[in-house]
């Protein structure tokens, strides 16, 4: 692990406020209080300041982000074209805790952040270890990822649609002219 990257929360209200940020992670639903626990022990915390890029396109994925709190842009190099911007409670690079692909996009920090990360490899040490709640957020992470790919397909989809009926109109002004 990086030295920049710390494990985290050692006082109290920072595990309760980790809690809570976790809570409403899809990927976490349905853990245990004592599961969350053994959460707080394998997550890292990073600041970055506004302007700092997260990671690479290209990058080989290690893992996963929870913004704690901070705003980042996700964008596909080199066109710089926005893809999403993501807030507190948000989470990115899911698919690295699958696999070490490279990463599809970019991820900066549009403004000073403090987020989480979640490494493969403590998933799998998880899944060793503690193999009923591994398999419970490996299930969840793949409900997500699902439902992720599915809306995907849906906007391509619609950019089909309109494609086509942006050519159907090109041909039907051609004809007329």
């Amino acid at each position: 692990m990086d030295s920049f990257w710390g494990n985290i929360f050692h006082r109290k209200d920072d595990r309760e406020r980790l809690r809570t940020v976790l809570k409403r992670i899809p990927i976490f639903e349905g853990l245990t209080r004592k599961e969350l626990i053994s959460m707080e022990r394998i997550l890292y915390r990073r600041e970055y300041k506004a302007g700092e890029t997260i990671f690479h396109q290209g990058e080989p994925g290690i893992g996963m982000y929870i913004i704690e709190s901070g705003r980042v842009q996700v964008y596909l190099e080199p066109t710089q074209q926005l893809l999403a911007e993501l807030h507190d409670g948000d989470f990115f690079g899911e698919l690295a805790l699958m696999d070490d692909s490279p990463r599809s996009a970019t991820v900066l920090a549009k403004t000073d952040c403090r987020v989480l990360a979640f490494f493969r490899s403590d998933l799998l040490d998880l899944i060793e270890r503690k193999p009923r709640m591994g398999i419970k957020i490996v299930m969840r992470l793949m409900f997500v990822i699902g439902a992720r790919l599915k809306k995907s397909n849906e906007q391509v989809t619609a950019l089909q649609k309109k494609l086509y009926s942006l050519k159907q109109q090109r041909r039907s002004t051609q004809e007329a002219e």
